[in-house]
């Protein structure tokens, strides 16, 4: 049990490594190396190799991508050879499903590359992201007092990362380059992978909606984010991390008086 938790975490830890990634990669300007050729790119043995930085960077995004995909699938195949529960096992499938398409679109990116082909690029890295959240989320279920707990944790973690991504978002303070798009995205996955989370611990349907909202707002942020910035749509990016953040802390409100309920009566009777 304890060993599949980790490899659940590992692998969507991996998949927001490959994200970050590929925002570096668009950022840099790396999209449109490798003499727009894919899988192979413009260096030595035929290709195999990049030729130089730019190239490398976009050949190192996609030798991380091809071990992510092999990670999930192996995450996929000991999901179901272990006999985790039906939530995790169709949660780690549907990652693997979902994964050609994401392949296909990553060579779009490299041979047509269109604004549209990359949101969509990155839509379907979120949803593989969150679905591969969802299973380390579930394969850490437990206890009512032990989920409400790590609910709260979880809720705190999304509504403090949320301040410091409005503080790096586009067009506010600081010159949106490559480093800070990492900086960006990583504070947008982290909060976003935390109230998923929650919302998967929380046991009252209210603490799971408040959660829920919070993670689908970080879910349009990650995804419109990949196109460019005017001033209304600044504006509301720190809007919506404002509601991003009051909903982190509601949930983590709700959390703590489900553990004490908990403590004091069984009304939250464990499921399990």
């Amino acid at each position: 049990m304890t060993r599949f938790r980790k490899l659940a975490a590992g692998t969507a830890v991996l998949a927001a490594v490959t994200m970050l990634l590929g925002v570096f990669t668009a950022a840099e300007g790396a999209g449109l190396t490798c003499a727009q050729r894919w899988p192979l790119c413009d260096g030595p043995l035929g290709g195999l190799l990049p030729a130089n930085y730019l190239s490398f960077v976009e050949w190192f995004h996609r030798l991380v991508a091809g071990v992510t995909g092999l990670v999930v699938l192996g995450t996929t195949v000991q999901a179901w050879r272990t006999g985790r529960s039906a939530r995790i096992r169709y949660a780690t499938t549907a990652a693997l499903v979902v994964l050609p398409v994401q392949v296909v679109l990553g060579m779009f990116t490299v041979t047509t590359y269109q604004w549209a082909v990359l949101v969509a690029h990155f839509a379907t890295a979120t949803a593989i992201f969150g679905l591969l959240v969802l299973a380390a989320a579930w394969s850490y279920d437990g206890s009512m007092a032990e989920t409400a707990a790590r609910a709260r944790t979880a809720g705190l973690v999304g509504a403090g990362l949320a301040v410091p991504a409005a503080v790096v978002s586009p067009r506010l303070v600081f010159a949106f380059g490559s480093a800070v798009q990492v900086v960006y995205y990583a504070l947008l996955l982290g909060a976003f992978a935390a109230l998923v989370a929650a919302a998967t611990w929380l046991r009252a349907e209210r603490s799971r909606f408040v959660a829920g909202v919070g993670a689908a707002l970080l879910a349009g942020l990650l995804v419109l984010g990949r196109q460019s910035y005017g001033e209304s749509v600044a504006v509301g990016t720190v809007v919506a991390l404002a509601v991003v953040a009051v909903c982190g802390l509601v949930a983590a409100r709700w959390a703590r008086a489900e553990i004490e309920v908990t403590t004091e009566t069984s009304i939250f009777a464990d499921e399990s």
